[in-house]
């Protein structure tokens, strides 16, 4: 049976997806690499507040629940740095009227967003010797050298945290399971502006491209890994 379940998943979808033969868990390699998309105050707002409050900041922000995956991912940081694996930053990079294209067109607030809404959250800010990436796209893979960092690193397995879980989460995860890399996605690590959207996206890439768990049971296999090296 799938690691994901979620009260918006009725039974009969989740039997059916296991009789299919979807949702097995893959497991992590022997050295992972930390991805954290997106983590910027235009997507949490610089301070916890609910939904309709946090949007009239900035309209891209997801409210409290952005700070809530904020915590674990400090959790998953201090792993990673401790251990000295890899941490890289795929941003999103402050707007130009060169980037208007599909994107901006789509979602015409998002071309609008004030200098500062990019700045990353200070609690899981990146340090020297972490990988800064900007992107223009949704998926950290699409037109940037992240695959090329991987291979640099030595990562044959990733954990993918961030905003948005339907969007820059999803678009990454589903391109690192087409570049054959193990993914772990934590699902209260992630963040979107819908509980209904969340939840239905981390099941469906339980079922097909990633291995979806919590924070505390990624961080207990990734002390296994660190055990047996």
């Amino acid at each position: 049976m799938a690691l994901f379940s979620s009260d918006f998943i009725d039974r009969a979808t989740m039997q059916r997806y296991d009789a299919a033969g979807f949702g097995r868990p893959v497991g992590m390699g022997s050295k992972p690499a930390l991805l954290i998309i997106d983590v910027q105050y235009r997507t949490t707002g610089t301070t916890p507040l609910p939904f309709e409050k946090a949007i009239q900041e900035f309209s891209t922000s997801v409210g409290e629940v952005a700070w809530q995956a904020v915590d674990k991912i400090a959790e998953l940081l201090e792993v990673f740095r401790s251990n000295e694996w890899p941490v890289l930053y795929p941003h999103v990079a402050p707007k130009t009227s060169f980037d208007q294209g599909a994107l901006g067109a789509k979602v015409p607030t998002i071309m609008n967003i004030a200098s500062h809404g990019y700045d990353f959250v200070d609690d899981i800010a990146p340090r020297e010797g972490d990988i800064l990436l900007p992107k223009k796209h949704p998926s950290a893979f699409f037109g940037t050298p992240l695959a090329s960092y991987l291979i640099q690193t030595g990562a044959d397995s990733l954990v993918v945290v961030g905003c948005s879980t339907s969007g820059c989460v999803r678009s990454t995860v589903i391109d690192a399971f087409s570049y054959n890399y193990k993914v772990s996605v934590p699902s209260d690590a992630v963040y979107d502006r819908s509980q209904v959207i969340h939840d239905v996206n981390l099941f469906d890439l339980d079922q097909k491209y990633a291995d979806v768990n919590t924070t505390e049971n990624i961080i207990q296999t990734l002390g296994r890994i660190k055990g047996a090296r």
